[in-house]
């Protein structure tokens, strides 16, 4: 019998960020959970996902245990209410739905983004966390490589990866262009609304230039900077920072500009200045190209970039469901094969068994050369008898009858018998 994969999740489709930002897990909290999950209901194989958008659980079990999972997840999390949050999750128990959905999430289909970039990523974290704490074993192991086999055809035989599908992306996007010329590129962010922190989320993985953040509030500036490779600076300096940057990004809220032609004209400008201005109004007071050595990006621009490349995106999608079509099939042929493996392996004990008691028959008397060459033939011989019934198996498999086979050949070669002599 084939063991059931199973998920749960919660994600941007089906509970407000509040309540995501209750049940997601630090790598910490997903190390801990996994034991956890290990020694409560002992599973073998689990998969933890979470990320700013969705936490989820992939495990493969015969028990029903999924509600059980969400509400050990939700004690776990200090949330003892769990009546309260149990409907927000999403319970996958049958294979083929949890397969389409990880394999959805993986690529970035199921992103508020569509073709997210950094997903890929954080699925590989995810599977090395399982992989490190022994909960990855051939089922998942042999998954995980599929997912990343289908990724990297949807890279290369799609447009599905292509441009910045979203203003923040595109900002980053932008910003990394305009510093190929720059030897140390520094980058200020101003303000840490949404927007600003999703540009913030989109620069944790680059490395091109140092980031400094700035916000109204220097504690969330540096809740925003905790584990990141980013630099904080109160508000107040604005005028000292912007003349240390070399890319500006405003996302700051206000009626009125922060950074206007008056301002930049009383700073020491040594360098070429690149404004981004993601604010509605503006936080940027359009005249300022009329500083020399000044260049402003307005959000404008952006959405043109990221609308294009998102066209591009979703006129891809059959292409991409197409790929995760196959790459399913195929791993599902290979979960087949793989019940049927033991059987396989006993056919072919049982027959090395017999080939080998026959030899032994007939060694009296024979040369070291003789021996040689009839184990040669011998071992061939059997060779050609089993590959019938092997391909006969596996095609059984394909079609989901390979149970009367596999009794058909237990009877036959008695592999029942060859089981307990082999143990």
């Amino acid at each position: 019998m084939i063991t059931p994969f199973k998920s749960v999740s919660i994600s941007h489709r089906s509970a407000p960020l509040t309540i995501r930002e209750m049940v997601a897990l630090n790598e910490d909290e997903s190390k801990a959970f996994t034991l956890k999950c290990k020694d409560l209901f002992g599973l073998q194989e689990l998969l933890i996902v979470s990320t700013c958008n969705r936490t989820e659980l992939y495990f493969t079990t015969q028990e029903d245990i999924s509600e059980q999972l969400i509400k050990a997840l939700l004690i776990e999390k200090g949330l003892t209410n769990t009546a309260d949050y149990v409907n927000y999750f999403i319970q996958r128990n049958e294979t083929n739905e949890s397969l389409q959905h990880l394999f959805e999430v993986a690529t970035g289909l199921q992103s508020k983004v569509v073709g997210d970039l950094q997903i890929p990523n954080q699925i590989k974290k995810a599977y090395q966390l399982a992989a490190d704490h022994n909960m990855a074993g051939p089922y998942l192991h042999r998954l995980m490589h599929t997912i990343f086999y289908s990724n990297k055809r949807v890279a290369q035989e799609t447009s599905f990866r292509d441009g910045a599908a979203s203003v923040s992306y595109a900002t980053v996007a932008l910003a990394e262009e305009l510093s190929q010329a720059l030897a140390a590129p520094k980058v200020l962010i101003l303000g840490l609304g949404e927007i600003g922190i999703d540009v913030c989320k989109n620069f944790e993985d680059k490395d091109f230039a140092e980031v400094t953040v700035m916000n109204r509030t220097l504690e969330k500036a540096e809740r925003i900077a905790q584990g990141k490779n980013f630099r904080v600076a109160p508000f107040e300096d604005m005028c000292k920072e912007v003349e240390a940057a070399d890319i500006i990004i405003s996302s700051v809220r206000t009626d009125s500009p922060i950074i206007t032609q008056e301002k930049l004209k009383a700073m020491q400008l040594l360098s070429f200045k690149y404004f981004i201005d993601l604010s509605v109004p503006r936080s940027i007071e359009e005249g300022v190209e009329k500083v020399s050595g000044v260049l402003l990006y307005n959000i404008d621009s952006l959405k043109e970039r990221a609308d294009e490349a998102l066209a591009l995106r979703m006129a891809s999608i059959p292409d991409v469901r197409n790929i995760i079509t196959e790459s399913i099939d195929s791993f599902n042929d290979w979960s087949k094969e793989m019940e049927v493996s033991p059987t396989i392996h006993k056919l072919k004990g049982a027959l090395e068994q017999i080939r080998k008691e026959e030899i032994n028959r007939h060694l009296k008397g024979l040369s070291a050369e003789e021996v040689e060459k009839l184990e040669k033939i011998t071992a061939s011989l059997v060779q050609k008898i089993i590959k019938q019934p092997i391909i006969h198996l596996k095609a059984a498999c394909k079609r989901g009858d390979s149970d009367a086979m596999v009794d058909v050949l237990t009877d036959l070669f008695n592999l029942e018998q060859f089981e307990e002599h082999e143990s």
